[in-house]
């Protein structure tokens, strides 16, 4: 499609650095040098780009971005002004980026573009940032973290100047002007990984957990009671569980929750630690807060709070009476939605299993509960309705029935 020698495309970024690491490459940016916005349109390219010319290519819809500089021109990840132009280099263009190993190109006959030594740090799996300009976005702080936690399998590790940049942008107080969707869509991303707890623990490490999620960075250094957390530290266990429930469920909503189950240990009263009596209620607050703060999804929201509010109960399973697991049941929303009981047990054993030297210990809770569930799956509001029962009274009929059902189960598991 492309004949004017002038005009050279290259896939950049992370496609060229997943490509290296042999890794699946699931989504491909293309650079366009040379080329105009007139000269993309009549190619038969889409223009999708507002700030800067980017396109979706006719067959493809791949995007394809012209070659680009940017400068600096206010606060925030939002703050530049962009030139993009036929004059442009491809080098000019990969200066912009973030980090050596996403500022690689690879030409149309697989040959790698490498001017700032991305293939290097590739091999030594260090992130190290392009240029001082790196500094002038905050979102890279975000970012970076991300990265290790999404290159965990490969031991990735930061450039000590490049830790000392991020730091730097925390310092100068503009992570504040990321606005709460762009902080949680790369949050999300993080979760997706297989070892987010990484995101988390470079957040900390350069100062970043506290001003953007402060409900966890109070976690770090608040003991629990030794007996059953030997490992202590309420932050370290968050980041134990989150290891946990990334072994046996993807599904982001639920990783939340396991990130914010214990949020309400960060509000006990030192006198009173390490025991943490209320946390569970103290935490929904907080979920809420949280949720408001970044607009994160209600049923992300949903859930979480509901874990934070009932994880205790499906520790405690085997102690309660029927009438407390009909409350439980009836807390998760389960006669509404029977699928959050899977979600919140996955929950719940993440945070059992994430306590030092109990990460493989059964949890037959698990299986109890399930089977309680199942009993009262058999009580319905038909047979009671052609029982001649109506109004209120089948409501509570209901309930009675229900509670019999997970007694039959009690007595039964019991004898």
């Amino acid at each position: 499609m492309m004949v004017d020698q002038k005009v050279n495309t290259y896939l950049v970024g992370g496609a060229v650095r997943d490509k290296l690491l042999k890794m699946s490459v699931t989504d491909r940016d293309w650079v366009v040098v040379g080329a105009s916005p007139e000269w993309m349109i009549e190619q038969k390219f889409q223009p999708i780009g507002q700030s800067f010319p980017v396109f979706l290519h006719p067959d493809t819809k791949e995007e394809y971005a012209l070659a680009r500089t940017e400068r600096k021109s206010g606060r925030g990840y939002k703050g530049f002004s962009f030139y993009a132009a036929p004059d442009v280099t491809l080098e000019q263009d990969l200066l912009r980026r973030d980090l050596t190993i996403n500022a690689m190109a690879m030409d149309s006959e697989g040959e790698i573009v490498d001017p700032f030594g991305g293939l290097a740090d590739l091999q030594n799996a260090e992130l190290r940032h392009v240029s001082e300009a790196f500094a002038e976005d905050p979102l890279r702080v975000l970012r970076v973290a991300r990265f290790v936690a999404q290159l965990s399998a490969y031991n990735f590790s930061i450039a000590p100047e490049t830790l000392e940049l991020m730091r730097n942008i925390v310092s100068s107080g503009e992570l504040l002007d990321l606005t709460p969707e762009r902080v949680w869509l790369e949050t999300q991303k993080a979760l997706k990984t297989d070892r987010p707890r990484r995101y988390f623990e470079v957040l900390r490490e350069v100062g970043a957990l506290e001003p953007l999620f402060p409900e966890i960075a109070c976690l770090f250094g608040v003991p629990q009671t030794k007996k059953y957390h030997p490992e202590v530290d309420t932050g370290l266990h968050v980041l134990m569980c989150l290891d946990q429930i990334c072994k046996t469920s993807s599904d982001l909503s639920v990783r939340f929750a396991v990130l914010v189950h214990d949020l309400g240990k960060g509000t006990t009263p030192k006198n009173e630690w390490p025991s943490h009596k209320g946390h569970e209620a103290r935490g929904v607050a907080l979920i809420e807060g949280l949720c408001d703060r970044l607009r994160i999804a209600n049923d992300y929201r949903d859930l979480a709070s509901k874990v934070s509010r009932w994880h205790l109960h499906c520790h405690k399973a085997y102690e309660l009476k029927a009438s407390t697991i009909e409350k439980l049941f009836s807390g998760l929303d389960l006669w509404r939605k029977p699928e959050n009981l899977d979600k919140f047990l996955l929950c719940c054993t993440a945070d059992a299993r994430g306590r030092t030297g109990f990460e493989n210990n059964e949890y037959d809770q698990t299986k109890y509960l399930s089977e309680c569930f199942v009993s009262t799956q058999e009580v319905t509001s038909q047979s009671i309705l052609e029982r001649g029962i109506i109004g209120p009274a089948v409501g509570e009929e209901l309930q009675r029935e229900r509670i019999a059902a997970i007694q039959s189960v009690k007595s039964r598991l019991a004898g």
